[in-house]
């Protein structure tokens, strides 16, 4: 059976001091897409019970499978016994996909660790995968030749135009969009602000918003189908 390692956040405050982490429905949709077909991980930079953005609780408290996976025993379990990431073998798995909510820009963009761990699952020929603000993550990961894994890609994320609606640009240190553009990443989004998108760009594969959680579930799991 595919491994998949979910990363998450462990930043739990803004720039501003606001309350922040990982995104509910980011984590909930995909996890219930590939749970049947994969052996599945959890992992952050400081390891067990990872923040949850108080928010996103508040905002998917009527979505059944949110609620779900905040209850599951076994999603309990994955938590309390999460891995640091300086703990993680890119070995045991077969693709790493990060969660979003805000707190991946601020940790997981700007951690050496992290960005060593991705470098070593992409040049280990895995899948690279995120969602929301989750690419945020894979801002500092190069490949062997040192050059960012964003470079000539496509990919999606939060749009700015999504971060300005929902007036949480101060909240944090750069601007998703602009700044894997700056990378060399070509930016792709959904028709209209909150709309679903998936980016595929062989090994890379990333999600735009919430919306966008359960099809990067699907997409993932026939990438990591294909490979098994």
């Amino acid at each position: 059976m595919p491994s998949v390692l979910f990363v998450f956040t462990s930043a739990d405050r803004t720039l501003t001091g606001n309350q922040t982490g990982w995104y509910l429905p980011e984590a909930a949709h995909p996890y219930w897409v590939l749970s049947p077909h994969a052996n599945i991980d959890f992992a952050s930079p400081k390891g067990p019970n990872p923040p949850i953005d108080e928010g996103s609780v508040k905002a998917f408290a009527k979505d059944e499978g949110s609620i779900k996976f905040l209850n599951d025993e076994t999603v309990k379990a994955k938590f309390s016994s999460a891995k640091k990431l300086s703990e993680v073998d890119p070995k045991g798995y077969d693709a790493i996909f990060y969660v979003g909510g805000h707190g991946p820009v601020l940790d997981l963009a700007s951690d050496p660790v992290n960005a060593q761990l991705i470098g070593k699952f992409w040049d280990a020929g895995k899948i690279v995968s995120a969602v929301c603000h989750g690419p945020a993550a894979l801002v500092g990961a190069v490949d062997a030749s040192g050059k960012s894994i964003f470079a000539g890609r496509k990919f999606t994320g939060f749009s700015d135009a999504e971060e300005v609606s929902v007036d949480k640009v101060k909240e944090i240190p750069f601007l998703l969009e602009d700044k894997i553009g700056e990378l060399g990443g070509k930016y792709e989004k959904a028709d209209q602000l909150w709309g679903a998108k998936v980016v595929v760009d062989g090994r890379l594969i990333t999600g735009q918003n919430p919306a966008s959680a359960e099809p990067i579930g699907h997409a993932l799991l026939k990438a990591i189908t294909a490979i098994n």
